[in-house]
């Protein structure tokens, strides 16, 4: 198992249950809404957010094969809460991209990580 998904579970077991109700709030943070593939459960995951023209972009520093991003592809769709205000989204796709529309910091952070991947998501007309 890699680095990665070694990081990436024990996040998920104890990182996410300790700040996944606070990190929504916080500027360029956010967590998905999403049910599970085959048990149908609600969850909640702590993501890194971006908003560009109509998306919200979400970097994958674990790699698209996280439960989560499977659960988000699978529906066609999900919920993100960013800033304390939950939007409907639909269309995923993940994507790779070398040098991200993103600060700085963060793409060299992403970069030490070898994480390129990230998932655009369209926010939903509230119609």
């Amino acid at each position: 198992m890699s680095v990665q998904r070694r990081l990436a579970r024990l996040n998920k077991y104890v990182g996410n249950r300790i700040v996944g109700r606070i990190i929504p709030l916080l500027p360029g943070f956010g967590a998905v809404y999403h049910k599970g593939r085959k048990s149908g459960r609600e969850y909640r995951t702590p993501v890194k957010v971006f908003r560009r023209n109509g998306h919200i972009i979400v970097s994958l520093p674990y790699g698209s094969e996280s439960d989560w991003v499977k659960n988000v592809v699978a529906a066609g769709g999900c919920e993100v809460k960013t800033r304390g205000k939950r939007y409907p989204v639909v269309a995923p796709q993940v994507y790779v991209d070398d040098d991200p529309d993103i600060p700085r910091f963060l793409a060299w952070g992403l970069r030490r990580l070898n994480a390129d991947e990230f998932l655009s998501l369209k926010i939903a007309d509230p119609a």
